[in-house]
């Protein structure tokens, strides 16, 4: 079986923000993200095929990582009609039958890191694909067994396709984020250091534990600024473990299947779907699902 994975909050951000109408549900909520992700979830399972699908949601946008640094993203600021529609989306995903992962204290990456972890090497899996672009998540890339599955672009990424886009390989990838930042998530990085620079070393030493302190061990082709970019890391070190630490995704979110074969989806339960539908005054999406469990 193949494993289809699903970063379930990125597909709501991605769908609220698209340049189209909002779509409004009952007494005019903006309902544009959950309808997106709802029609995402719909073409995976129709079109492309999946069986067996969970999918991860952030309940709580704060986690474990606001509390080890104030500076990481949260949700002050986000715009409020986003926000409402978590919980919604979250119905939505459960009342298609399929699994949802919502996280409190963990992040929605830690829920796929964690299956990943859980189901990487059972032997009635032949694959995962994590559906996500986010480079964060290209850190579980394991050969072809484990890949990064970009929707939007049609692109999978195995491990050769991780090194050709990142110059890094997977292991490597939380130290690469530590080296030059993650916006997204609210940590800058270390001055100096770029993406070139970063993966030219960190292929040469793996992680920033076997970067050699001073410029005169590096052993490392077309860098120009050794000196500069050793002492700017020595002297943020401390910060770079912390970014580091931010960047590593957590294998023990508290997710309760125990096999993959309890993400098999089998349809849409009808009156349940039916219920949510009427709800939230989405008659457009009642007949949307192909397969019904009943």
């Amino acid at each position: 079986m193949e494993l289809h994975l699903v970063d379930a909050t990125y597909e709501l951000f991605r769908a609220h923000f698209a340049p189209r109408p909002p779509i409004l549900g009952r007494d005019g909520m903006v309902l544009s993200g959950v309808t997106g992700l709802v029609w995402q979830l719909l073409r995976l399972l129709r079109e492309e095929g999946a069986t067996h699908v969970g999918c991860a949601t952030d309940h709580v946008i704060e986690s474990w990582r606001n509390d080890r640094y104030p500076g990481y993203k949260s949700s002050a600021g986000m715009a409020p009609e986003l926000l409402a529609q978590f919980p919604i989306a979250e119905q939505a995903i459960e009342a298609l039958g399929i699994v949802c992962w919502p996280m409190v204290e963990w992040e929605a990456d830690d829920a796929l890191a964690t299956a990943c972890a859980r189901w990487g090497d059972d032997a009635k899996v032949d694959r995962i694909l994590v559906c996500t672009p986010d480079k964060d998540m290209a850190q579980l890339v394991r050969d072809a067994r484990i890949v990064l599955r970009d929707r939007r672009r049609d692109i999978t990424y195995d491990e050769d396709a991780v090194v050709g886009k990142w110059g890094v390989r997977p292991t490597s990838i939380p130290d690469w984020l530590a080296l030059v930042g993650d916006a997204a998530d609210g940590y800058p990085g270390i001055p100096g250091w770029g993406a070139k620079s970063a993966a030219a070393v960190l292929w040469a030493y793996g992680s920033l534990d076997e970067i050699p302190t001073a410029a005169g061990g590096w052993r490392v082709p077309g860098i120009r600024n050794a000196p500069y970019l050793a002492a700017s890391l020595a002297e943020h070190h401390d910060d770079a473990l912390l970014y580091r630490e931010l960047a590593r995704l957590r294998t023990d979110a508290p997710l309760p299947q125990r096999s993959p074969g309890e993400l098999e989806w089998l349809g849409a339960p009808r009156a349940r779907w039916q219920t949510f539908c009427d709800e939230w005054g989405l008659d457009r999406l009642a007949q949307s699902p192909h397969r019904w469990q009943d």
